[in-house]
């Protein structure tokens, strides 16, 4: 039997606290290189926010582990 895909679920359909923490959760593990400066955790918080709503990123539920991510779609990522 074959484990279910993840399931996308819209940002928009989150309230504000709830993508919040999903956004804080996300950028504390990810470590993600921002370039050469130091970025808070509210513009961490604000690139990721732009990115859900550019559809650069988008919120995933694995129904497996019952656990919520934020993954970049591939191509779709900005440069610079």
């Amino acid at each position: 039997m074959s484990n279910p895909e993840p399931i996308p679920i819209p940002h928009t359909e989150l309230s504000h606290d709830a993508l919040r923490g999903v956004i804080e959760s996300f950028v504390l593990r990810e470590g993600t290189e921002y370039g050469e400066r130091e970025y808070s955790l509210d513009e961490k918080v604000a690139h990721v926010m732009r990115q859900l709503e550019r559809g650069e990123a988008q919120i995933l539920f694995d129904p497996v582990t019952e656990t919520i991510d934020i993954v970049v779609m591939e191509g779709r990522r900005p440069k610079g």
